[in-house]
């Protein structure tokens, strides 16, 4: 009598969890930021387009991302971070980059003209040395906008190897099917009275 019971209980045990199995997961939907948003800005993960000490490669990358996203016209692009509601950060990949700088002063003792007491520079040389590490793949992110205007939650981080290379741009590509997967635009015709 005891196998049967333990029989019974087995087949009751399996019965139940083919049927929590069978249920089809809710699939993963975007940030409702991605719907409501209207303006974007895009920069690099290290800086503005205009700073000069951005990698030149990161520049581009944001020249191609505003580019592909006027094309788009799902959103509108900024040169304002002020006025955006999502923030789109690149990075191109890299596995180490060195930049060298030489700086040259000039100047005296006395500091300004004529003796004013401004600030003195030695004269002189420097050098000026840098380098980053960082990962291979290309890297796209997608920020809210704070209310003081700095990065606010991360909404959508990809990365992928030449993700950002042109014509293609694979990870913004990838956002933008999951943006209209998620929120399709409605024409006129499908909207309901």
């Amino acid at each position: 009598m005891k196998p049967l019971k333990t029989l019974s209980l087995l087949l009751v045990l399996a019965a139940s969890l083919s049927t929590t199995q069978a249920k089809p997961k809710k699939p993963h939907k975007l940030p409702a930021a991605f719907n409501q948003a209207r303006y974007v800005y895009v920069e690099a993960e290290d800086g503005q387009e205009l700073d000069p000490r951005l990698d030149p490669y990161d520049r581009q990358a944001i020249g191609d991302v505003d580019d592909a996203l006027y094309h788009w016209k799902r959103y509108v692009v900024t040169t304002r971070r002020n006025e955006a509601d999502l923030i789109f950060v690149v990075r191109k990949g890299r596995l180490a980059t060195a930049k060298a700088g030489v700086q040259v002063g000039t100047g005296g003792p006395s500091g300004g003209p004529q003796g004013y007491p401004g600030p003195r520079t030695a004269p002189g040389n420097g050098v000026d040395v840098g380098g980053e590490v960082g990962p291979p793949d290309d890297l796209l992110e997608v920020y809210e906008r704070n209310p003081d205007n700095s990065r606010g939650a991360m909404l959508w981080q990809r990365s992928f190897a030449n993700g950002l290379n042109p014509p293609d741009l694979t990870l913004l590509k990838e956002l933008k099917d999951e943006v209209e997967r998620d929120y399709p635009v409605q024409t006129a015709n499908q909207s309901k009275p």
